[in-house]
């Protein structure tokens, strides 16, 4: 089951379980735990205002477009761009929608906020921090391990 599947399921799950009472759901990947309750705070206030949001950091980095993997096409605005994190907020009844469109049109959607963005619909875009890395890698762990212990967390090996 891809993701955008797996998402869909878990909401209805969410909508069974609380009887149609839950009106909003936070998505959040697994492999960013080092979101903070500041940024969830702030990205579900902004979702409850606009009916979806996410949390991102403007881009740092300069992006070069290729079409064939081995010469560079151009040069993209780097002050248009944005990392999206996650959690990813959506109001349940508009993410419902965005899901039958998408089963309807055949669409591709890399992310949650994709569905709405599907729609025509706004999405806020929430400032988040850049230590909401994503942990996929082993030098990943390291920096997270730093992160962690500038923030005096324990960190628990679940090997040991």
């Amino acid at each position: 089951i891809e993701r955008q599947g797996s998402v869909e399921n878990g909401v209805n799950k969410v909508v069974e379980l609380s009887g149609g009472e839950c009106t909003f759901v936070a998505i959040h990947d697994s492999a960013r735990p080092l979101v903070t309750i500041e940024e969830i705070s702030n990205v579900v206030r902004d979702a409850k205002e606009c009916g979806a949001a996410v949390l991102g950091v403007p881009c740092k980095a300069t992006i070069k477009e290729s079409e064939d993997g081995s010469t560079i096409l151009r040069t993209i605005p780097r002050a248009r761009l944005w990392e999206v994190h996650t959690p990813q907020v959506i109001e349940i009844e508009k993410l419902k929608r965005g899901f039958e469109k998408v089963a309807k049109e055949g669409l591709e959607v890399t992310d949650d906020v994709s569905i709405v963005e599907a729609m025509g619909e706004t999405v806020k875009l929430t400032l988040g921090e850049y230590t909401n890395l994503k942990i996929t890698t082993p030098e990943d762990m390291d920096v997270a391990t730093a992160i962690l212990d500038d923030r005096k967390i324990e960190v628990v090996d679940l090997l040991a």
